[in-house]
C-alpha cells in the first residue's frame, strides 16, 4: 500500500459447503423458493459471526453445484479477511454455519464439510500460513457485483431484522419465510408451553395436538422408518427411551408395520398429553427425510409449487 492514499484491500475466495447427511442436500434447499431465504439467512449470520460484523464479508453469488453449495465471497478489508481465516481455521465458522442452518431450517444438526479456495489454490492446505492465504485471496479480484438475487435476499433480511427489533411479534410481510422458527419443542425438563405456531417449508402453521386422523395417516405411511422417527421423538419423550422402541418392534412383530407404528405414536400421545403436538411429529419426520408424509399431515400437496 502506498503512503498517502492507501488503495482499498479487496480480495475474493470461494467457500464450498457440502452436507454429509444423506437426507439434506444444500443445493436442493437453496433451489427451493421456500427454503432459499432460510439458507441465505444462515449463511449471512454465520459469516457475520466469523468477522464480527454484518458487513465484514460480502456474498457475491451462491452457486448450486450438486453436492456443493458454493459461495463467492468478497473481502474489502484485510483485518476482516484475517478474522474470517482464523474463524475458518479453528472450525468456528463451520460450527456457526451448522448451528444457524439448524435454527433457520428448523431441523436437526446439519453436518457440514467445508473447503476454501482462491483461484486454483486450495487454502485448506495452507491455513497455518495465514499471510500466504491472505496473499492468495488478495490476488483474486472479484469479477462481479453482488448478484441481483443476493441483493433482494439481503434487503429482505434487513427489513425482517428491523421488524423483529422494533416489534418481536411482527415479521416482514414478504419475508415470513425468513423468520427464525422456534425450535420444534422445548428441551427435556422444560416447563415451557408448546409453541402456538411453527414453520415448515417456509410456511407458518398452527401447532395443534395430534389428531386420530394424523395417527392413522402416520401408521399407514411411515412404513419401515417408524423406528427412526421414534428415536427422533425419544430425544424429548421419556416414555420412548430405550428399550421401549425395540420392545414395541418385538411385541407387535406379527401384526406388522402399521400396528408397530400405531403403537409407537400411541405411547407418545399418551405420555405427552397436550404436548404431543404436530410440530414435534413433523420435526421428527423431517429429520428422517419423510417430507411427503409431513406435507400430508399438514394438508399440503407435494409438488404443488413446481411452477
Amino acid at each position: 500500500e502506498m503512503a498517502g492514499s492507501p488503495a482499498p484491500w479487496i480480495g475474493s475466495a470461494y467457500l464450498f459447503l457440502q452436507s454429509t447427511c444423506k437426507t439434506i442436500a444444500l443445493p436442493s434447499l437453496y433451489e427451493s423458493s421456500q427454503k432459499k431465504p432460510c439458507v441465505f439467512k444462515a449463511l449471512k449470520l454465520a459469516l457475520a459471526d466469523s468477522t464480527g460484523s454484518m458487513n465484514g464479508v460480502d456474498m457475491l453469488k451462491v452457486h448450486c453445484s450438486h453436492p456443493h453449495l458454493i459461495v463467492q465471497l468478497r473481502f474489502c478489508k484485510q483485518e476482516n479477511c484475517r478474522r474470517f481465516l482464523q474463524s475458518y481455521r479453528e472450525g468456528a465458522l463451520q460450527k456457526s454455519l451448522q448451528s444457524h442452518l439448524q435454527l433457520s431450517l428448523a431441523t436437526t444438526m446439519v453436518p457440514l464439510k467445508v473447503e476454501l479456495k482462491a483461484g486454483s489454490e486450495h487454502l485448506d492446505k495452507m491455513l497455518t500460513d495465514e499471510d500466504h492465504c491472505l496473499e492468495c485471496i488478495y490476488r483474486e479480484k472479484p469479477d462481479r457485483l453482488p448478484d441481483e438475487e443476493i441483493t433482494e435476499l439481503e434487503q429482505c433480511l434487513k427489513s425482517l431484522m428491523l421488524h423483529q427489533s422494533t416489534n418481536n411479534n411482527m415479521a416482514g410481510k414478504d419475508c415470513s419465510s425468513l423468520k427464525s422458527p422456534s425450535l420444534p419443542y422445548p428441551p427435556q425438563g422444560s416447563s415451557l408451553p408448546p409453541q402456538v405456531t411453527f414453520i415448515f417449508q417456509g410456511q407458518q402453521f398452527d401447532n395443534r395436538t395430534i389428531t386420530p386422523d394424523d395417527h392413522q395417516k402416520f401408521a399407514k405411511s411411515v412404513s419401515k422408518k417408524w423406528k427412526q422417527v421414534g428415536r427422533s421423538l425419544q430425544k424429548s419423550c421419556r416414555a420412548l427411551r430405550d428399550p421401549v422402541i425395540d420392545n414395541l418392534a418385538l411385541e407387535y412383530d406379527r401384526e406388522g408395520l402399521y400396528e408397530q407404528a400405531y403403537q409407537l405414536l400411541l405411547r407418545f400421545i399418551q405420555s405427552e398429553g397436550k404436548k404431543a403436538t404436530i410440530a414435534r411429529l413433523v420435526a421428527a419426520l423431517e429429520e428422517n427425510g419423510l417430507i411427503s408424509l409431513a406435507e400430508e399431515l399438514l394438508g399440503l400437496h407435494p409438488n404443488e409449487d413446481c411452477s
